[in-house]
């Protein structure tokens, strides 16, 4: 398994964005039977936007549907836009019917960002739910995260003041120019988790995926080098078009 910087890091490259997908629900379906088996439950935070939707589907569809333990899991967010769940652009409401009304999942184990009335009232409620629930800093058994074209992950956005948090578990962002206020996870709880897994699908995606990758650190442009797991894996699932220019120079 290579390293960067120390953190074990891992880059699977698939022929297509199916294949991808397939990875990912795989992946979500192995560690949530790890953590099941070891501690009882499965914590998940799910991401938003267009590429997770088919790893959804293929969740809620057979044989996986099947061999998930839906009853032992509970859902969290990386980030959300903050918009009503019945906005195509909520990431909680476009999980929700895709994936988590279609599976035996308890609802009080699904825990959205609900910002879309006050933006600071719900990090604030987030915050206070998390901190509820987890002891320290939270410690996810699997983060999914996406790839903006501008190194963006969640809604950590290049030279925003929530790169530097080091507090809150979560916070409000206001992106210029790319639309609603958001609430994310901040960089100390995703860091925590045992397993981030970054999917990212298409040629659009390539020269940021290399310069991540590749370039030096400078986090407060590319707010993606930040994710580095302490103790945990880094999971990188490509499809051979977003992993076209790696190695290039």
């Amino acid at each position: 398994m290579p390293h960067r910087g120390g953190i074990r890091h891992m880059i699977r490259t698939f022929k297509d964005p199916e294949a991808v997908s397939r990875a990912a629900a795989d992946l979500f379906v192995e560690l949530a039977d790890e953590a099941v088996a070891a501690r009882g439950r499965f914590r998940v935070a799910l991401s938003g936007g267009r590429t997770p939707l088919r790893t959804y589907q293929l969740l809620a569809e057979a044989p996986r549907r099947e061999r998930t333990p839906w009853p032992r899991i509970e859902v969290f967010w990386g980030d959300e836009r903050c918009v009503p769940l019945d906005d195509d652009r909520s990431n909680a409401g476009t999980a929700t019917r895709t994936l988590l009304t279609r599976v035996p999942v308890m609802s009080g184990s699904v825990h959205p960002m609900r910002c879309s009335a006050d933006p600071n009232a719900g990090a604030a409620d987030y915050e206070t739910l998390l901190r509820g629930l987890f002891e320290t800093v939270p410690v996810l058994d699997l983060i999914f995260l996406g790839l903006g074209r501008d190194g963006h992950t969640a809604s950590l956005f290049p030279y925003t003041s929530v790169l530097s948090e080091e507090a809150r578990w979560a916070a409000v962002v206001h992106p210029e120019g790319q639309g609603p206020s958001r609430v994310t996870l901040t960089p100390p709880v995703i860091n925590a988790a045992r397993v981030v897994a970054f999917v990212v699908i298409g040629r659009e995606k390539a020269a940021i995926l290399r310069s991540v990758l590749q370039d030096p650190p400078e986090p407060r442009r590319l707010p993606a080098q930040l994710i580095r797991p302490h103790g945990g894996r880094l999971i990188w699932l490509t499809d051979e078009a977003a992993a076209a220019e790696l190695g290039k120079r």
